[in-house]
């Protein structure tokens, strides 16, 4: 019996989608946002020479289609890629209106957001006075500190000390439909913030926030804050069965790696491991090994994203990528006949563009496991019914396979 593995490398994009002038940086549209591109331009040109050194080497991923997929998508210059593919390949564009973690993966699971996202506006303070006020009353706090946009390492450097002195939790939010609250693990307790966390979770989903983040930290002001493994996204449930459900209803077991079990509510996962994407990386060789036959593996490697996307740090994802080229090729020389990994992405994250944010940008599919070709260029939901499609059970969402 055959099993599939879907594997999301978090904000890896090929190029702007078609409706990226309609999503922006701060005043500047996503037009012409590249993430793989522009890396692979800045390692060539010698501007990626941080703990690397040369044109980007990812020859797995290059193999499977990457630099095929973004001559498709973009037709942008991808130095150092851009051999005859192995794999089936081509390249998905997103119809949910968010550029957001959520709206990509709901998608590639089957489901397209059928409503716009609540987001706060970029001021202080951010949130609605009756927000602020269900935290200080849930909290048993006399006030919060942030309230504001901000990237999340730099706020718990700006107000951890002040946090530890007063009890305070860190409130924030970003261009993502989100409600983030920071507090240290051990002085202000790792429970008790995932349970503020959790009893703010229906009034933020009330107003279509998408998700409410508990940020653990530890760390004392002498010798620096560093944020801990145990966050937690209480993010609103699809508001549809997804490719999980569909997997599980057909008797199938399915796993997930990562941040899976966070963004799904857990919906249709029998077995959910977690951990740095190295820990990650580990649990997906296991599964290809020890995985039952019929079962889904579903799986999120966030570093791309989280550690240097959103700190537009060319040479870390740079990096980044060529430690998972590694890894993955591992995974595939593993992979038993009957089995089809797919390789895609939730959005972009572009490096070397303005501002922060991720950017909107069409994501590549390579696929393992389904002979050789062009698939061209398809929709999210296209997958979630492909692998259902291998998996020989029911698809309930509106794309079409294309194997």
């Amino acid at each position: 019996m055959t099993r599939a593995f879907l594997v999301v490398m978090d904000s890896v994009g090929i190029g702007g989608a078609s409706d990226a002038h309609a999503f922006f940086n701060g005043k500047t549209p996503d037009t012409g946002a590249n993430t793989v591109a522009h890396i692979a331009q800045a390692c060539a040109n010698g501007l990626a020479e941080e703990g690397r050194t040369g044109p980007l080497n990812v020859p797995h991923l290059d193999a499977l289609g990457l630099g095929a997929a973004v001559g498709l998508a973009s037709r942008d210059a991808t130095p150092g890629l851009g051999v005859e593919p192995t794999g089936l390949w081509g390249c998905a564009q997103e119809h949910s209106l968010g550029k957001d973690t959520p709206s990509g993966h709901w998608e590639l699971a089957g489901v397209p957001v059928p409503w716009e996202w609540h987001y706060f506006p970029d001021t202080t303070p951010a949130f609605p006075s009756e927000l602020t006020q269900a935290v200080i009353s849930h909290a048993g706090v006399s006030g919060v500190l942030g309230d504001c946009h901000a990237s999340g390492t730099a706020i718990i450097t700006q107000f951890g000390a002040e946090h530890m002195q007063s009890g305070k939790p860190i409130c924030y939010t970003s261009a993502d439909s989100v409600f983030q609250v920071a507090a240290h693990e051990e002085m202000f307790g790792l429970t008790r913030l995932l349970d503020l966390c959790k009893a703010l979770a229906p009034r933020l989903h009330a107003m279509k926030v998408g998700r409410v983040i508990a940020r653990p930290f530890v760390g004392t002001p002498e010798e620096g804050f560093t944020r801990t493994i145990n966050r937690k996204d209480f993010a609103i449930a699809p508001p549809a069965p997804i490719l999980t459900n569909w997997a599980q209803d057909a008797g199938r077991k399915v796993y997930g790696v990562g941040k899976i079990g966070d963004i799904f509510t857990m919906q249709g996962i029998d077995d959910l491991r977690k951990g740095s994407d190295a820990t990650l990386m580990q649990h997906l060789q296991d599964l290809v090994r020890d995985a039952e036959d019929g079962s889904l593996t579903f799986a999120n490697f966030v570093e791309f994203d989280s550690l240097f996307g959103h700190r537009r740090d060319i040479s870390g994802y740079a990096r980044a990528l060529e430690w998972f080229d590694t890894a993955i090729g591992g995974v595939l020389k593993n992979l038993k006949p009957e089995d089809m990994l797919v390789l895609s992405a939730d959005h972009g994250n572009d490096p070397s563009w303005v501002g922060s944010d991720h950017t909107r940008e069409q994501v590549p599919v390579l696929i393992a496991g389904r002979g050789t070709g062009s698939i061209g260029k398809v929709n999210f939901v296209d997958i979630a019914t492909s692998v259902a499609h291998h998996l020989n059970i029911p698809a309930q969402g509106p794309g079409r396979s294309f194997l």
